[in-house]
């Protein structure tokens, strides 16, 4: 995970917001991704992001070795610049415990 850098800007100090520390429980976890999946279905860098989050929370080696992916490739895969195939993100999910979900509109 990533450290989190203070900066100090005047007298206020900031820290970085990092949510991978607020995914604990696999249930948190499916709840972000479906938060994304509900309000945002159209932003795919966004929700290649949120697995992201998730796989971090998790720990990114074993999600990547539990995806069959080598953990830098995970990294670039999830990152802002990143573009998983579809089969990259179905392998990522069965890694992380969560099930996409499909619903009529």
């Amino acid at each position: 995970m990533r450290k989190k850098k203070a900066k100090l800007t005047g007298k206020t100090k900031t820290v970085l917001y990092d949510v991978a520390e607020q995914l604990r429980t696999p249930d948190e976890r499916a709840a972000y991704l479906d938060a994304w999946l509900n309000e945002a279905p159209d932003d795919a860098a966004g929700i290649a992001r949120a697995l992201g989050d998730i796989a971090r929370a998790k720990g990114m080696s074993s999600v990547a070795r539990e995806a069959g992916l080598s953990r830098e490739s995970l990294y670039k895969a999830l990152s802002d610049k990143g573009n998983p195939s579809f089969a990259t993100v179905l392998r990522v999910a069965k890694a992380l415990g969560v099930r996409l979900h499909a619903e009529a509109l």
